[in-house]
């Protein structure tokens, strides 16, 4: 299978010297430079899809979409600036802000998610980070939906090394913090914490001994390189993130991000596929703005290597499709949730 002579020229003139075939120990690149995932960008769309799907289906079977339901355990009220969030204390939107949930309610959503097809529950608290008092409540949750047999997921914000290693004894397989944009672009949207903030949870995360998952948003006005630089950022970490959840910016009324202009839905799709090729063994997830999605733009999604996404519930703030659609898709599509 080779692609004409311009194709292939266009496709690996950038990718094949020397000084970038390094070998790590697990056997994938963490050396990635930006021109080289722009030049992914710069493919025609049907070349990059074929190398997107052909990368896919030497680490994943390409007919199988993991499905993760997400609880958010605590709403509204958070101290940070993100410009694209409704649950931020700063901006007037419809959320309110709730206390932390009762462990038990917190279980009966897992139970849900377990009977609608969930293979993995996360849980979202809109804090600046975990404060020592509820760390308890969360461990409890924790420990609930692995008793399930349950993934368990958790994004509680910044996590210092003490805060990780409860977390891990608690028994959590992943926790979700993503670094949102580039390093140049992130300024223009959060100031209350910085890009080093949140690589310091990860390695926080890391050295505790729990799966990475960390992704980003798009369509907040960031340029083509921005898009660039964010999976550079994930992809060169010491180890590639488990999961790689791709937003698509839901524009909220109150945020800043309100009115920005809509993304090109391919520019999208190009931002799955070089996910995919950089990062080929990470489970990639359609995350916010799904609802937003057609069935055609969503498939092609799959086609370029996205192989999870939330359903179901609410997406924290952000309406998700039902879960009866997704499946009548997956039906006509030919795939199968992960795990039946």
């Amino acid at each position: 299978m080779s692609l004409n002579n311009a194709s292939q020229e266009n496709s690996v003139s950038t990718m094949e010297t020397p000084s970038t075939k390094a070998i790590w120990p697990d056997g994938l690149r963490h050396n990635w430079t930006r021109r080289e995932i722009l030049a992914y960008f710069d493919l025609p769309m049907m070349d990059l899809l074929f190398q997107a799907q052909t990368m896919h289906r030497k680490y994943f079977d390409p007919n199988k979409v993991q499905l993760s339901q997400l609880c958010s355990i605590k709403t509204g009220g958070c101290p940070e600036d993100c410009k694209y969030c409704p649950q931020s204390a700063r901006y007037q939107t419809s959320v309110d802000a709730e206390r932390l949930m009762a462990v038990e309610k917190v279980m009966e959503g897992a139970r849900n998610a377990k009977a609608n097809g969930a293979t993995r529950y996360c849980m979202g608290a809109a804090w600046r980070s975990p404060k020592d008092r509820d760390m308890e409540a969360v461990c409890d949750m924790i420990k609930g939906v692995k008793a399930l047999g349950l993934e368990s997921c958790m994004t509680l914000g910044m996590l210092d090394g003490d805060q990780a290693a409860q977390l891990k004894q608690a028994g959590l397989d992943y926790y979700n913090h993503n670094v949102d944009s580039s390093p140049e672009y992130y300024k223009e949207i959060i100031t209350t914490r910085t890009y080093e903030d949140r690589l310091d949870t990860l390695e926080n995360v890391r050295a505790a001994g729990i799966n990475v998952c960390s992704g980003g948003i798009v369509g907040m006005g960031e340029s083509r390189e921005d898009r660039a630089g964010m999976l550079q950022t994930l992809a060169n970490l010491p180890q590639h993130p488990g999961s790689v959840p791709i937003n698509m910016l839901v524009q909220v009324e109150g945020t800043p991000l309100f009115g920005e202009g809509q993304m090109d839905p391919f520019d999208f799709i190009r931002t799955i596929a070089a996910a995919r090729l950089i990062m080929p063994a990470s489970y990639v997830r359609l995350s916010a703005g799904r609802e937003a999605m057609n069935d055609e733009m969503q498939a092609l999604c799959f086609m370029a290597g996205a192989n999870s996404i939330f359903y179901g519930e609410k997406l924290l703030t952000t309406a998700n499709p039902l879960q009866n659609t997704d499946l009548e898709l997956f039906g006509r599509l030919g795939i199968t949730p992960e795990g039946q």
